[in-house]
């Protein structure tokens, strides 16, 4: 593995929440991180999750102008993972073993075959290693 880094999409949600400054600024240090260094990265799901949420949830949801923008700047250059189906069969082994959802389970194994040694997830069990990919919660991390 390496020093690669998988970014969950709930870091990039927690980004645009000021009301949580603390999370909200912990998010954005990390995202610039994965951006200026090139060392995180995400999958297609992470950005479907996030265009999702950002117009269903966000109060105001992000004009449709802004999540194009966000897409182009910020999502579409950390994106390192797209579907096929090993990663379909990974998810399928991780979700079994290891009892994760399967929506958690692929995004695990979208880290995993991204080559990440570390999975920022506030969703996932702190510190847990599965297999070489240790998921680590940066909220819990920074106090």
């Amino acid at each position: 593995m390496s020093d690669r880094f998988f970014i969950d999409t709930n870091i990039f949600v927690y980004s645009f929440d000021v009301n949580q400054s603390s999370k909200c600024a912990i998010s954005r240090k990390l995202i610039q991180k994965a951006l200026q260094e090139k060392t995180g990265c995400i999958s297609t799901q992470v950005i479907q999750e996030f265009l999702n949420v950002s117009a269903k949830k966000f109060n105001p949801p992000l004009q449709a102008q802004d999540r194009i923008k966000y897409l182009d700047k910020v999502l579409a250059p950390l994106c390192r993972i797209y579907p096929s189906f090993e990663l379909y069969r990974q998810s399928i082994d991780i979700s079994e073993r290891w009892q994760y959802s399967f929506y958690d389970s692929l995004i695990i194994a979208a880290a995993i075959q991204a080559n990440c040694s570390i999975l920022y997830s506030e969703d996932m069990q702190h510190g847990q290693n599965i297999l070489l990919l240790t998921v680590k919660n940066p909220f819990l991390i920074s106090k």
